[in-house]
């Protein structure tokens, strides 16, 4: 029988499926809110507001969590026929969102005070559907077969993510982050600050790793 990341009673799948259903209606409404909310700021400009919005971490990362959300919904939960069912992708997102609620709340936290909807999509991207996600990953996905080499490859979204936010920073003088804005910072602190976050993402991914690892054994 393959090894699959959730538990192998069926039954507990069924029960806790709602709960994946509630957590893509909710992200997929953050998303929903915020594209509206920044929609309005920029006069009614899809195609500006578009760039703008992926052009964000935060947004592609919970773009992701949706994603993964709307096919454990809908499709079957099976590691050779859903790539969202595999216990590394899981994990892997689980870091991506987690390091969107750090960083944003650490770091970023403060820098601007949203108010009305826009606070609501804000504390939604950042606080509460990290915490969803960190969540789903602690109850319902199966740890024993994460492996530390896996964290390596877990780092090619966000190094992605940097060299694409570089080549668009450079070509447009725009950054969507303070900590790698080679305006105001230059090109050795913010490639710095953004090697310290990648390294981020690789510890935090052994961590989970070793968790999962240690309650796998319980």
């Amino acid at each position: 029988m393959p090894d699959h990341p959730f538990s192998q009673n069926m039954d507990l799948k069924e029960k806790f499926r709602p709960f994946v259903i509630c957590a893509s209606i909710i992200v997929w409404f953050s998303l929903a809110l915020q594209f509206s909310v920044s929609l309005n700021l920029s006069a009614g400009n899809y195609l500006e507001t578009t760039k703008i919005f992926l052009s964000y971490f935060t947004v592609t990362t919970n773009i992701i969590v949706a994603f993964c959300f709307s096919c454990l919904s809908f499709l079957k939960w099976n590691e050779t026929e859903n790539l969202f069912a595999k216990s590394s992708t899981l994990t892997a997102i689980t870091v991506y969102i987690v390091v969107v609620g750090l960083i944003y709340n650490i770091m970023l936290r403060g820098i601007v005070s949203p108010v009305g909807w826009a606070r609501a999509a804000d504390e939604l991207l950042h606080v509460v559907n990290p915490l969803i996600f960190l969540l789903f990953w602690i109850f319902f996905v199966k740890k024993s077969t994460l492996q530390y080499k896996q964290a390596l490859s877990w780092l090619i979204y966000p190094l992605l993510y940097v060299i694409f936010i570089v080549i668009r920073g450079y070509l447009i003088n725009k950054y969507p982050y303070p900590f790698i804005d080679v305006v105001q910072l230059g090109y050795p602190k913010a490639i710095l600050n953004a090697i310290i976050v990648i390294f981020i993402f690789w510890l935090l991914s052994l961590f989970f790793i070793f968790i999962g690892k240690k309650t796998a054994k319980v």
